[in-house]
């Protein structure tokens, strides 16, 4: 299990019937219909997922050295080249299985090439870029049960998008990360080049019109990424807004629950000491730790067992004590310049963030140490994933730039993937989306809501 797979694997895990998502939309007809339909000329969206909203399949190589006769065995493939789904299948929610799916989903640092690879002999993939249709479902092919963002598609084909017209879908694998200037990252830059490829392919068969990024929690950071590294007749040429759902600029407490114990999220059967060197590998993990920047020397967690505590500014010697000195480079060199250095986009911003929902903002491990789990946690203000310092603070530097165009709108109330189908979010989005198709968009260079 993923990290920032966070309650968006709980989210995915309790899907529902297709049925809400239609009772969703008619509670918005009214907003809906006075939006961009009627044949008026729009701008492309693309969406970018969260990680827990991307699917991931995964082929076994001779070079695969299972753990488990279970683990040779299973999936029992058939066609399709054998490919098989890795992210998500229930299957993870049965013991045995939970150490097949961790023992494919590891990543490995390997420090000659200063870069993340997969395990030995799993090979995978993430089909669909382009289309949205692993983003609404749990399953695409029986289409079945809604997903992650199926919800806030059809929302937006209510208001006159249509799918690989002027609404695509930007997946990614999760687990890997981006790295700092200097460093390589084949997985992530390759990311970043597909996508950037979907926006001037999406801008050309709309008439030049410039995309609108619509992107979900790390899907904030790429988008980020991906503005920060092209040049700014580019971004004015390309993009007409990034808007942002839940974005953690600034890293979560919450992760650092999952390095030090390993995180269910609440998912029932599922033991978190067979996930937790999973999570621990995945390079993004490591990118969503809480950044010095927002955090500065606040306590973020307490061991009694090793009579010290943790601020953001020494999550170096926190990988440590938890085990996981693997970590250390990676993280120092890698993924906390990323998180120290927030450029401003270049291009006008909209985030959304949720707010007033209990979000962990430190934790105490008693004398059994970090395998036993926090003996207690305290909460603070957010969106339940994310900590509201996180999701606000970075970006107010931006507002102080007199050429940065921001508006930040906060939800009461509305937790971090509960602003995919809430309909107060639902109703912001469609806002932003139907000025900007009216040309309506405000040129004042700082808004707040």
């Amino acid at each position: 299990m993923h990290m920032e797979a966070l309650p968006m694997e709980r989210n995915q895990l309790r899907a529902v019937v297709l049925l809400s998502a239609v009772m969703v939309m008619l509670s918005l007809s009214s907003c809906c219909a006075s939006s961009a339909g009627g044949g008026q000329l729009l701008h492309p969206v693309i969406l970018i997922p969260g990680s827990g909203g991307n699917q991931l399949e995964a082929r076994l190589t001779d070079d695969y050295k299972p753990s488990s006769l279970t683990c040779r065995l299973w999936p029992p493939v058939r066609g399709r080249g054998g490919w098989f789904r890795l992210w998500f299948d229930p299957s993870v929610l049965l013991a045995p299985l939970t150490r097949c799916f961790a023992e494919r989903m590891m990543l490995y640092y390997d420090r000659d090439a200063d870069d993340y690879r997969n395990a030995p002999g799993v090979e995978t993939r993430v089909s669909d870029f382009g289309s949205t249709s692993t983003l609404r479902y749990l399953d695409p092919t029986l289409k079945l049960l809604t997903g992650y963002m199926d919800t806030l598609a059809s929302t937006l084909e209510t208001a006159g998008y249509e799918e690989g017209h002027t609404l695509f879908g930007a997946p990614y694998d999760f687990r890997y990360g981006l790295a700092a200037p200097g460093h390589p990252s084949q997985v992530g830059s390759a990311y970043l080049d597909r996508l950037r490829l979907l926006v001037e392919s999406a801008c050309a068969a709309n008439g030049g019109r410039p995309a609108i990024l619509l992107a979900h929690s790390l899907g904030g950071l790429y988008a980020l990424q991906l503005l920060a590294r092209a040049p700014l007749p580019w971004r004015a040429a390309h993009v007409k807004r990034l808007v942002t759902l839940s974005a953690p600029w600034g890293g979560s407490v919450q992760v650092m629950l999952t390095f030090a114990s390993g995180n269910t999220l609440g998912v029932p059967f599922v033991d978190a000491s067979l996930i937790r060197a999973e999570q621990r590998s995945s390079e993004s993990n490591l990118w969503l730790l809480p950044t010095p920047k927002v955090f500065g020397n606040t306590t973020l967690v307490v061991s009694e067992r090793h009579n010290r505590t943790y601020s953001a500014k020494n999550v170096t010697q926190f990988l440590q004590d938890i085990g996981f000195a693997e970590g250390v480079e990676p993280y120092r060199a890698r993924t906390r310049p990323l998180g120290e250095a927030l450029p401003e986009p270049g291009v006008p911003v909209t985030c959304l963030v949720g707010t007033g929902v209990d979000t962990v903002e430190s934790l105490v491990f008693g004398e059994e140490g970090f395998d036993a789990g926090p003996v207690k946690v305290v909460y603070g203000d957010g969106d339940g994933t994310v900590n509201l310092a996180s999701l606000v603070g970075p970006i107010k530097a931006w507002s102080d730039s007199p050429a940065q165009i921001i508006e930040v709108v906060e939800l009461p109330k509305v937790s971090h993937t509960g602003i995919l189908k809430d309909k107060s979010a639902l109703e912001q989005i469609l806002r932003i989306v139907d000025s900007i198709n009216r040309n309506a968009t405000s040129t004042s260079p700082r808004q707040s809501t």
